[in-house]
């Protein structure tokens, strides 16, 4: 059982367990000593890239694990605030052995994480993160403490914001150019708020900026991925061309077309999947999306011509598909985008500028290229449950799924999963008929409500 680690790091209320810089500490002290097991010290003397997003408390992880780095004798190379993928761009461009964010993500602001990226800019295997687990609660490491000058040292990188701004611009090619195109921009007050204007800006673009004053503690709130609805109604106002929404550390993109419609990451990949379909760039033809993306997703990319490979919830496990079976794009339907030829793990920002592409490429607004792809109906419910349950357990409940699944027939689905982190079972229908899946909803989380209660 893991005692730390989740489905994307360690998270928690800042300032409690597991969130606490006593924890902090010794997560810095394991990941330098997996480093170091790693670089023979004839190599070169090993360093560790640590970054973060707004949050208020991101000053005192930062200390912490900064602290327990430095006492194993490695040192740390802080850039300060910063999306998540810029911290993987900064890993391996600057050829650090290992990366740390600081983050929550779209948590709000009492919320954060510690998320580690290998020195190759993924994130750690569950594996790794095992051993780290290990070093922590055996205290291994305990009687492994460098003194004198063997202790390691903290620099600040000043640099590390430009040089992920040029990265991002260069993916942009040169023929193409945002003069002339309006975009309303909501940074969600988070890590992308002093990288992200200066991007499409210097790409020619006339930006609205909102969301790019981070206080600390107003981080998601009301604004972002999360809240696109405040972006959207601004490019009505304004008459843009396009709004754009990012998450609190930058890993997720969600944007509104030139009328206010609101447009997610299903409908973004279907876009950006079919232009590198014409290009013969997709590779296998295959795009890789887990199992909450629409069924209408599926549709669309079998009629270009590719097909659709499913994962688990999760950016992580999307990544880990398209590394094992060698594909180059893949994402979820919350936004997160991840281009294998350009970054390593989700990225917002990389991910607008390649809808962008797409969109000067056809010379059409996004309201009409997002009819490329259409969505079946879909319910989302949430069952708190008393304790944990496993569905499948339940007496009856295959069956029940089953009954369900052939009134369903071929074109629709259902979708019952544990939460990772609460007793919660999320239930997910989608079907050509909105009031039947809505009504099956509400059958199978009575259901599984009834099972709780007995």
């Amino acid at each position: 059982m893991r005692k730390l680690f989740g489905t994307d790091g360690v998270r928690g209320v800042a300032n409690t367990y597991p969130m606490t810089t006593e924890i902090a500490m010794q997560i810095g002290r394991a990941i330098a000593f997996l480093v170091k097991k790693q670089v023979s010290s004839e190599e070169h003397n090993p360093r560790i890239v640590i970054g973060k997003d707004t949050r208020l408390s991101g000053y005192m992880i930062e200390n912490a694990l900064a602290s327990g780095i430095c006492s194993m004798g490695v040192n740390v190379l802080l850039v300060g605030p910063l999306p998540t993928p810029g911290i993987a761009f900064i890993t391996t461009g600057m050829r650090a052995d290992a990366g740390v964010v600081i983050s929550a993500s779209h948590n709000p602001f009492q919320d954060n994480g510690i998320k580690i990226f290998s020195k190759d800019g993924f994130k750690l295997p569950d594996a790794d993160e095992a051993v780290i687990e290990d070093l922590i609660f055996s205290k291994k490491m305990d009687t492994l403490r460098p003194v004198a000058e063997e202790v390691g040292k903290a620099f600040r990188i000043d640099d590390a914001k430009g040089r992920y701004i040029v990265f991002l611009k260069n993916t942009f090619p040169r023929r193409y150019t945002l003069d002339g195109i309006h975009i309303v921009l909501d940074c969600a007050h988070g890590a992308t708020y002093g990288v992200a204007p200066h991007v499409f800006e210097e790409l020619g673009a006339k930006v609205t900026r909102i969301g790019v004053q981070p206080d600390g503690k107003n981080i998601n709130h009301e604004c972002g991925a999360l809240h696109p609805e405040i972006m959207a109604d601004l490019v009505r106002k304004e008459g843009a061309d396009l709004g754009i929404a990012l998450d609190g550390d930058g890993d997720r993109l969600i944007v509104a077309d030139e009328k206010g419609n609101i447009v997610d990451g299903d409908r973004i990949m279907a876009i950006c999947a079919e232009e590198m379909l014409e290009r013969q760039k997709l590779e296998k033809n295959t795009l890789v999306a887990t199992v909450m993306s629409n069924m209408g997703l599926d549709i669309a990319l079998q009629r270009m011509g590719g097909k659709l490979v499913r994962t688990q919830v999760g950016d992580r496990y999307v990544v880990e598909e398209m590394r094992r079976s060698k594909y180059n794009f893949g994402g979820e339907q919350s936004g997160h985008l991840i281009f294998l030829k350009h970054n390593t793990t989700g990225d917002g920002i990389l991910g607008a500028l390649q809808l962008l592409i797409a969109m000067e490429k056809k010379q059409r607004p996004l309201s009409e290229m997002t009819r490329i792809m259409e969505p079946f109906p879909q319910v989302l419910q949430n069952v708190r449950t008393v304790k944990r349950i496993i569905p499948e357990q339940i007496p009856g409940y295959s069956e029940k799924i089953a009954e369900m699944e052939k009134k369903l027939g071929a074109k629709g689905r259902i979708l019952v999963r544990p939460s990772g982190t609460e007793p919660v079972i999320r239930v997910m229908l989608e079907g050509e008929d909105e009031k039947l899946i809505d009504e099956m909803a509400c059958e199978l989380c009575e259901f599984i409500r009834h099972s709780d209660r007995h």
